[in-house]
């Protein structure tokens, strides 16, 4: 649903590595390059699910917007936990940003959209659960928390944008009620995401290492997919 892609799949990849002026080899890639690159299938595949096809498209209704900021809600409680795990080890200060917390925007949305008694409704599908137990089971693993921090944080600040307003366009959502997509702390999401993946590449981490943080954002993406596909078996499309 969200996109931390920010680049088309043909445009040329300025940042990759090459070889410096003397022909040697070239050093390993960024690691925001390859989380990007090789999270791509998944990404789109998510993307391109049924549920965020008609959400986005108007095709639903605003119980459908609700019922998802109501299962982001735990992602997000389980991505914050960890975070405040990894704040605390020397790798990870550096990649934990107050600015990028959604817990208290999400629960002011719902408060707006679903009255005081919100929580009540609060019930994780199984595909929620899911995804919120592999969030937590990498605990102050930074490797493993920058996986999922970086999927979805920086997708919020891409093509989270986009869904806001169309939130908005479609189902008459006052500000009130999308304000998980804004960020008043960063102004300016370009910088901010270019700071961003500078501190992931500057992580000290091994090939090995480096090579899981990829797989667990697959995964990070996999198990979105599944919380859209148990979405959309509870809204359909008129």
């Amino acid at each position: 649903m969200t996109t931390t892609h920010d680049l088309p799949a043909a445009a040329p990849r300025a940042d990759a590595p090459a070889a410096d002026a003397a022909g040697a080899a070239p050093g390993p890639a960024p690691l925001s390059l390859l989380l990007r690159e090789g999270t791509r299938p998944e990404h789109e595949a998510a993307e391109g699910s049924t549920f965020v096809e008609d959400l986005l498209g108007g095709r639903l209704t605003t119980a459908a917007y609700v019922d998802l900021a109501l299962q982001l809600h735990a992602v997000y409680v389980a991505l914050e936990e960890v975070g405040e795990e990894v704040r605390r080890t020397p790798a990870g200060a550096g990649v934990v940003f107050d600015e990028l917390a959604r817990v208290p925007a999400i629960e002011a949305d719902l408060a707006h959209l679903a009255g005081p008694a919100w929580r009540d409704r609060a019930v994780p599908l199984p595909a929620t659960a899911a995804y919120a137990a592999a969030v937590r089971a990498g605990g102050s693993d930074v490797g493993r928390y920058v996986a999922h921090a970086y999927t979805r944080y920086l997708g919020d600040l891409s093509g989270g944008q986009v869904i806001g307003r169309m939130v908005q366009r479609h189902y008459a959502v006052a500000d009130e009620g999308v304000g998980f997509y804004a960020f008043p702390a960063i102004p300016k999401p370009k910088p901010f995401k270019d700071l961003y993946r500078t501190r992931v590449d500057a992580l000290d981490l091994t090939e090995d290492q480096r090579a899981a943080v990829v797989d667990e954002a697959r995964a990070a993406f996999l198990h979105n997919r599944a919380l859209f596909a148990a979405l959309a078996e509870v809204h359909r499309a008129a």
